[in-house]
């Protein structure tokens, strides 16, 4: 499947205006934008530094106003929308897009300026808060004059700018130019290079080959309109600071490139950088490709089908370049090499519980058992009170743990890891630590957060915290109240007490403990089943009584369990609820790109997700829907009706959402109601790990 778009989207404003891109650089920073070219939300830009990596995003250089003067005509080639009473779109650049397309995970856009074709593509260098925006004359019959006014900004990536009285300091530098915001900042430097012809070099006047002319002119350009923003609540318009034009000629063939970067000295070797870039992604799909013929591997990690065993679909192909945007640099003071997931973008850091759902997918069914087991050592370090981080501040203060289910998803990406690497050096090395997580859990750790004796549950949280995945809250108000024994969290801890009993078993420790632990758990569990309405309690025990509302976390009990056979642990529900449960999240839950957080027969039930934060945050777990939960609901509709023809019937949607919202990548969530409209982040790493992790299981 090819990525990409001719004028039957790039000519029309609305699809073209809803397709986004993104680049990332490893380290927490990105670019982003429109296919368009328009400005739709705050979050956008052509650099957004992590100026303290993996977080302190920072927008930089916001985009670049283009034009083309080709035989006397002049061509606009940027799209921008006015807050306006009109919401006027001046100029139409998009007009002239004739392709879009995605070069591995590089947006590139054909412009036609008469019979000239311009090419425009924007990439990063990896670790480097450095973006580069190459042009190339593809074809022409003159000489062509490109223009590209510059737009910065000097804000954090959730904040908005408007005019004032900005002391910004523009210097000479070689090759363009140095921007310092203010004493403090971190200075942006903006530089060029030219690509031409080595015979034109000789041949040409001085006049033709003359190198990119730099014109400092600065002003604000006030009130773009963010379309986006309004429908999320927030400020729809942001001014942004134009310090500079720069000009250049080229002749078909030429490359003209701007280099903006955080490093003083950064490279403008852009062919070496672009090269460097293009083999990274094909030594990440070799690796791929050749981890999925060992069968240890195979065997480890799923069921796979015999018949055609390598024909592997171009979009899943996408998907694992995708998958390692998420993965980005989180240096320790013992390990400056420590890794990360960043939960998505443009606005998610590395939250703890997100990191751990993720890992399988993005690092293990992509053939990178190393950078899981970078990531579970660095997470390690942060181990406190038997939890997991929930999340990590952008300021660096020390990290929130308010989750219950973090530390249990470690347990998952643990055993997932050592299932593929067989690494029981490093099982050997945290086991200590593992031991401390289950005996804060048996004594009780923070959040009330506690086994509970009486029936081997754990019993979590208060009227004022929420610590499971549905974690919406607004100032006092937590909208989806989970206090007591969700059904998710103790299936998590069940899995956990087997882990730990096979891992004691393999390093020759007494495992007796955690073997009597899970059977505990297995009796208690039978507590979810409620008889009444045919399918599992939400949650047990909370100051209410049971929570009977239909939700999607008890796929959990089926799926969860499913992966422990060769260890000895028994499901939590027998056959005929494991199929009960299945066929009422397939019937009422389930929809094209993953599953609703409630019922639509509920009376709480919202099917779209949309207006300010209130609407929105009461709408988030309340019937939207979350496409992470696929994955999930894939493997227990394997474990039930072991049909993997139709279990990759259910991965199919996602294939054609990679060409709807954030081109290349998956959306965080989805409307409960159709047609499903794509919200929230717009590249999301749980739901572009689950499918990848569903698709390996049922290949």
């Amino acid at each position: 499947m090819s990525l990409e778009f001719g004028r039957e989207i790039c000519g029309h404003l609305p699809p073209a205006e809803t397709r986004e891109w993104l680049v990332t650089n490893g380290i927490g920073g990105y670019a982003a934008g429109t296919v368009a070219g328009l400005l739709t939300r705050r979050y956008h830009g052509l650099l957004m530094a992590a100026l303290k990596p993996p977080l302190g995003r920072t927008l930089l250089l916001t985009k670049l106003e283009e034009s083309v003067i080709y035989h006397q005509k002049t061509y606009l080639l940027a799209t921008n929308r006015w807050h306006d009473a009109r919401k006027t779109v001046f100029p139409r650049g998009y007009q002239h897009i004739e392709r879009f397309h995605l070069d591995g995970t590089i947006p590139v856009w054909t412009f036609a300026c008469g019979d000239s074709l311009l090419e425009k593509r924007v990439w990063m260098e990896q670790g480097q808060n450095t973006t580069y925006i190459r042009y190339t004359v593809k074809r022409a019959s003159a000489p062509l004059s490109l223009q590209c006014g510059v737009l910065v900004n000097y804000r954090d990536s959730h904040q908005d700018t408007r005019r004032n009285d900005w002391p910004m300091d523009v210097d000479v530098v070689d090759k363009g130019l140095k921007v310092v915001a203010f004493p403090e900042a971190v200075p942006l430097y903006l530089l060029t290079e030219v690509q031409r012809h080595p015979q034109d070099r000789v041949n040409r006047s001085p006049q033709v080959v003359r190198g990119a002319q730099w014109t400092i002119d600065r002003g604000w350009y006030e009130n773009y309109d963010l379309a986006v923003e309004r429908e999320r609540g927030l400020c729809d318009r942001e001014d942004h600071y134009h310090v500079a034009r720069v000009e250049i000629t080229l002749q078909v063939g030429e490359s003209f490139t701007l280099v903006a970067s955080t490093e003083k000295y950064p490279s403008v070797n852009s062919q070496a950088s672009l090269d460097q870039h293009k083999q990274k992604e094909l030594k990440l799909l070799d690796g791929w490709y050749n981890t999925l013929t060992l069968p240890t591997f195979r065997h480890s990690y799923g069921t796979l089908r015999e018949q055609n065993p390598y024909i592997i679909p171009d979009w899943v192909e996408h998907l694992v370049l995708g998958a390692d945007q998420f993965i980005v640099d989180r240096a320790l003071p013992h390990d400056p090499e420590g890794k990360t997931i960043l939960a998505g973008y443009p606005w998610f850091g590395d939250w703890g519980r997100d990191t751990m759902i993720s890992l399988p997918g993005l690092t293990l069914a992509t053939g990178r058992p190393e950078i899981a087991r970078k990531i579970l050592a660095t997470f390690t370090h942060y181990l406190d009170q038997g939890m997991l981080p929930n999340m990590f501040p952008d300021d660096h203060n020390s990290p929130s743990y308010n989750t219950v289910d973090a530390i249990l998803w470690y347990f998952e990406a643990l055993y997932a890891y050592f299932q593929v690497s067989h690494d029981l050096d490093f099982i050997g090395e945290i086991f200590p630590a593992l031991e401390e997580v289950i005996h804060w859990h048996e004594r009780g750790t923070r959040y009330n957060i506690k086994l509970d004796p009486k029936d081997g549950l754990l019993y979590a949280g208060s009227e004022e915290s929420q610590l499971t995945w549905m974690d919406a809250k607004v100032g006092d108000w937590v909208v989806t109240p989970r206090t007591g024994k969700p059904i998710e969290v103790n299936a998590l801890w069940y899995n956990a007490l087997v882990i730990m009993g096979y891992f004691a078993k393999a390093l020759g420790k007494p495992y007796e403990r955690y073997e009597d632990l899970a059977h505990q758990t297995l009796v208690g569990f039978s507590r979810f089943w409620n008889y009444s309405r045919g399918y599992c309690y939400d949650v047990l025990d909370t100051p209410r009584g049971h929570a009977a509302q239909l939700r999607p976390n008890q796929i959990f009990a089926v799926s969860l369990p499913a992966k422990l056979g060769p260890l000895g642990g028994l499901p939590l529900l027998l056959p005929r609820e494991q199929k009960a449960v299945v066929d009422i999240v397939a019937r009422a839950l389930l929809t094209s790109y993953g599953l609703r957080s409630l019922g639509e027969q509920e009376w709480e039930y919202i099917g779209e997700y949309k207006g300010d934060r209130l609407q929105r945050d009461g709408a988030y777990h309340q019937g939207t829907v979350w496409g992470w939960l696929i994955g999930h609901f894939v493997q227990a509709h394997l474990q039930v009706y072991h049909d993997p023809e139709q279990a990759a019937t259910f991965l199919q949607p996602f294939a054609h959402h990679l060409q709807g919202a954030c081109v290349g990548s998956l959306s965080e969530i989805f409307d409960g109601n159709p047609p499903f409209t794509p919200r929230g982040a717009l590249a999301q790493a749980w739901t572009v790990a689950e499918v990848l992790r569903a698709w390996l299981l049922i290949r």
